[in-house]
């Protein structure tokens, strides 16, 4: 039997029968594909083949529509990331079915390939990175809430690459223009598929060198450095940003546990 990740916009239909919702597992996909478009291997997880598509039409008897960040929680990580690459394959199927040099209807050649037929241009999944990076200043860590949050978690300082612009100088540069602040020893910690709709992020960490807060208004509305013992309402468990406060905690734990004993 097969995972089907039936896609609609940016939600994913779960199958629902009167228990908790999940991924329809069956050998034949649980409601019709849109027309023209394509049906995607996306992997393959606990021996069952895993496929993708854009769903058509709104009548879906026995799904339910999830919004894809929320069925993290129902679904559980593994599927979730299923989820994810399904959601972004979709997503770079309905935006490329036609060339943008020539505008003729694209053709897929391979799992993530398209080709124009009429000029050659090649088309593949274009991925658009980011840095998201925690700040510490002594026992404190620097903690933001954005305006485009959807809720009132405090997160983390993070932005797009810029053309031309090295991951290194683009932490540097976010930093300086949300904050007004000036890092140094800025060291990898892991990165993150974030399909909405298709961001790599990528995670550092770094300790604060110079400069007075001074929060960018039209992309932060509030920011501070917290303690452990006073932190903010946190990020949910899915995000790179939760990944690093929680590293962040137990760093901090740890040295605490030590410093007791040597008391």
């Amino acid at each position: 039997m097969t995972y089907w990740f039936a896609i609609k916009g940016k939600n994913l239909l779960l199958a629902n029968d009167g228990g908790t919702p999940a991924v329809p597992l069956s050998d034949e996909m649980p409601t019709p594909q849109m027309p023209g478009t394509a049906i995607h291997d996306i992997g393959c997880l606990d021996g069952h083949d895993c496929k993708a598509y854009c769903i058509a039409g709104d009548d879906h008897p026995g799904l339910e529509e999830c919004d894809l960040r929320s069925s993290y929680f129902i679904i559980g990580p593994s599927l979730y990331d299923m989820a994810a690459k399904a959601s972004e394959l979709v997503y770079w199927d309905m935006t490329t079915r036609y060339c943008p040099v020539c505008g003729s209807a694209t053709e897929q050649t391979g799992k993530i390939e398209k080709v124009c037929p009429k000029c050659g241009h090649q088309i593949f999944p274009s991925i658009s990175p980011a840095i998201i990076v925690l700040i510490q200043r002594g026992d404190e860590v620097l903690m933001v809430h954005a305006r485009n949050f959807r809720g009132t978690f405090r997160g983390l300082v993070a932005g797009y690459v810029e053309p031309g612009e090295s991951l290194e100088d683009c932490i540097k540069r976010e930093v300086m223009e949300e904050t007004g602040l000036t890092i140094k020893n800025v060291k990898y910690f892991g990165s993150q598929p974030w399909p909405y709709p298709s961001v790599l992020m990528v995670g550092f960490t770094a300790e604060y060198e110079s400069g007075k807060l001074k929060l960018q208004d039209d992309e932060l509305d509030a920011g501070c450095f917290f303690t452990i013992d006073n932190l903010p309402e946190l990020p949910q468990k899915l995000s790179l940003a939760r990944r690093l406060i929680d590293w962040w905690i137990s760093q901090k734990t740890s040295q605490g546990h030590q410093d007791g004993e040597h008391l």
